[in-house]
């Protein structure tokens, strides 16, 4: 075979009217050679014999079972068969390696399917796009059932693992139960050794699976068509959602992704035939159901209010009801856009948007409402208790007569305070005032916010605690002075045993 030089300048030489003859003459080759150059109209290319290697040949079996069954790297393969005796070269070996790799990455498989409820797939992917007047780097999740084929998008602008847990968190909400089993790749969130012999999964992620009953399962390295189902929507989100598209905004983005969403899971679905929103309707009906709760990370997520009422993350700050000064509250980021701020208990505080810049302090009025001693209309706060505590109506007339001086006070923070716990504390909360004999804000606050109060008393129990003398009437108050001379002879002798 000539080289692709030689071919070149043969067909240049003829295009100039040179013979066979003399092009044959002039390069030194045979006319048969110089006429087959003139009909190819592709350059010669140089193709390796597929024969194995000779030197390789007895160990092909070693080799394979080493690669495919034990997973060994090929430097470890090579020292295995030299110390069996093999005396071929170390490219001969690698070559023979490419080619085999080669033909397993164009092996056939058989799809998986699964029965309804058993599997479901998880996966994101990175994009950049247009949002307002910027290019932003963004992620979106797909969460995708492996029976019914449904699918739920969720965008997000960070992929660390809180994130992650997040998008699959709201996937479950929305599909309202859950898959026996969970298929993910081995990315960092999910494991932190992912070799075949010294496997583990990352503690967190277990965490999240054992609180919504989830078997976590995982594709091996190099085997992506072991989730192939919520690989290949990807595809479809990058030519019909991604490319060539402008989103005025976050929100925007958010909306349409949920109209996308909707849009896919009423087409026909190519490998089923079905619509994915069809086969959901059965699907559901075998998901177990969610947990009452949903996981909370709350170790990570810690934060200790300052008396400035104001909490850090980021290198920014943000404003926590005055009520929480000086307490722990946990916080969730949530799509990399937005903090959530959320009492022990693990209601929500406050909402505030991250900002993109370091130094900020972001702060919210009605964060600060009442933060002084605002005193309000006793009446009109004592009909707005009665209209949520209609059984509790005792306390403000108890209140009002212990805290005769600013009652209004007192129960103006009471009724600020039930925006951020449940009414069942308070309503246990006012019956632990009655047995102690203790109305005031201060009280109240320290019970629901501990959160531990016995069960409170009857609404009947309830009643004003107004200690009044007695009527003296005709009552004669007149006594024995001998009882007053032994008053002050036990009096003198307690003295003289203290003095001693």
């Amino acid at each position: 075979m000539i080289s692709m030089e030689d071919w070149v300048t043969i067909r240049n030489l003829k295009s100039k009217g040179k013979s066979i003859k003399e092009i044959s003459r002039l390069m030194g080759i045979s006319r048969n050679t110089v006429r087959s150059a003139i009909r190819r109209e592709q350059p010669p290319q140089y193709k390796r014999s597929d024969q194995i290697n000779e030197s390789i040949r007895p160990f092909v079996d070693f080799i394979q079972e080493a690669i495919w069954v034990k997973e060994l790297r090929g430097s470890r393969v090579l020292a295995d068969i030299r110390s069996k005796g093999y005396g071929g070269s170390q490219s001969a070996f690698y070559r023979y390696l490419k080619k085999l790799r080669q033909a397993r990455g164009q092996a056939s498989y058989k799809p998986y399917e699964t029965q309804p409820g058993e599997q479901a797939q998880f996966d994101w992917s990175p994009y950049t796009i247009q949002l307002g007047d910027e290019l932003v780097k963004i992620f979106i999740h797909c969460y995708l059932l492996g029976y019914s084929r449904y699918r739920c998008y969720w965008v997000s602008m960070s992929d660390k693992q809180g994130a992650v847990f997040e998008a699959m968190e709201e996937s479950l909400q929305d599909m309202g139960g859950v898959c026996q089993r969970q298929q993910t790749d081995n990315a960092s969130c999910f494991v932190t050794n992912a070799s075949k012999h010294n496997f583990a999964w990352n503690k967190n992620y277990l965490a999240l699976c054992g609180h919504y009953g989830i078997q976590p399962t995982r594709s091996l390295p190099r085997r992506p068509w072991s989730k192939g189902k919520v690989e290949n929507p990807f595809d479809y989100l990058e030519d019909h959602f991604i490319k060539h598209r402008r989103y005025d905004d976050f929100v925007d983005l958010v909306a349409k992704l949920k109209d996308f969403q909707d849009d896919v899971n009423n087409k026909i679905h190519s490998t089923t035939g079905s619509k994915p929103y069809d086969l959901f309707q059965i699907e559901k009906q075998h998901l177990a159901p969610l947990p009452a709760n949903r996981y909370i990370g709350i170790e990570e997520e810690l934060r200790k209010v300052s008396y400035d009422c104001l909490i850090s993350y980021g290198g920014s700050k943000y404003s926590v009801p005055h009520f929480f000064v000086g307490k722990q509250v946990w916080i969730r980021i949530s799509q990399g856009r937005y903090i959530h701020i959320h009492s022990s208990r693990g209601k929500i505080l406050a909402k505030h948007e991250v900002s993109l810049q370091k130094g900020k302090v972001i702060m919210q009025d009605q964060h600060y409402k009442n933060h002084q001693a605002q005193r309000g209309n006793w009446q009109r706060l004592a009909q707005c208790f009665a209209e949520f505590f209609p059984e509790h109506s005792a306390f403000t007339d108890n209140l009002k007569i212990q805290k005769r001086i600013d009652p209004a006070y007192h129960l103006t923070r009471i009724m600020e305070l039930t925006k951020y716990y449940d009414k069942a504390l308070f309503e246990a909360a006012f019956g632990a005032a009655h047995r102690a004999n203790c109305y005031s804000y201060h009280f109240i606050q320290a019970l629901v916010q501990h959160g531990d109060i016995a069960t409170p008393s009857t609404p009947d129990e309830l009643k004003p605690t107004s200690k009044h003398m007695p009527e003296l009437g005709n009552v004669d108050l007149v006594r024995d002075p001998a009882q007053y001379n032994q008053c002050i002879t036990n009096h003198t002798n307690t003295d003289d045993y203290d003095n001693k």
